[in-house]
Order: C-alpha cells, then structure tokens, then sequence
C-alpha cells in the first residue's frame, strides 16, 4: 500500500485529482491510498504519507515543507502545474511512484 498526501491551499481542484489518481491506480492494479486537504491541516494530520504532492498553488512552501517532513521519511514533490491544471491523474500517480524508487 502506497500513502500519497496532496496539499494545497483549499482541497477543492486537488480532491478532483485524488479522484482521478485514485481511478488510474485502479485501472494498474496498484494499492494507494491517497488523501487531500489544505496545508494548514496537514501539519495536525496522523495519517501515514510516504509521498507528499504540494499543488501548485502553494509551491512557495516546497523548502520549508521539505525541511520539515523528508527527514521523517516523506518524499516530497510540487505537482507540474500543466499536470495538475489538465487533472491529468494518472500522470501525477506515475510521478509519485517514482519518487518512491
């Protein structure tokens, strides 16, 4: 099972794209769990991550998240902005599983 967390400023477009990661994993037979929610309540989230996606939208916090949260053994990545504005899902779960190796 794969934890995927993606952050972003609101949850609205990136709940969009969970759903459509969500449906490409299916169609690949692959067990993630991936979840969405604002920035601010990932820092209070207990849920297990191994890949934290950043939107676009909230790019600017990439060090300061990285700082804080690869040394807990999170990959952390931003989202491409042309994946992310397409909801291309599948693209975006491909980027994901190669951060993992």
């Amino acid at each position: 099972m794969i934890h995927i967390t993606l952050i972003c400023a609101a949850g609205m477009s990136t709940s969009m794209l969970t759903q459509r990661m969500q449906k490409a994993a299916e169609s690949k037979n692959l067990e993630v769990e991936i979840v969405a929610m604002p920035e601010s309540k990932f820092r209070k989230y207990k849920g297990e991550t191994e890949v934290l996606l950043l939107g676009p939208q909230v790019r600017y916090l990439f060090e300061e998240i990285k700082a804080e949260f690869q040394p807990k053994g999170m990959k952390v990545a931003v989202i491409d902005m042309r994946d992310y504005g397409m909801m291309n899902g599948e693209k975006v779960l491909e980027d994901a599983c190669k951060l993992l190796g």
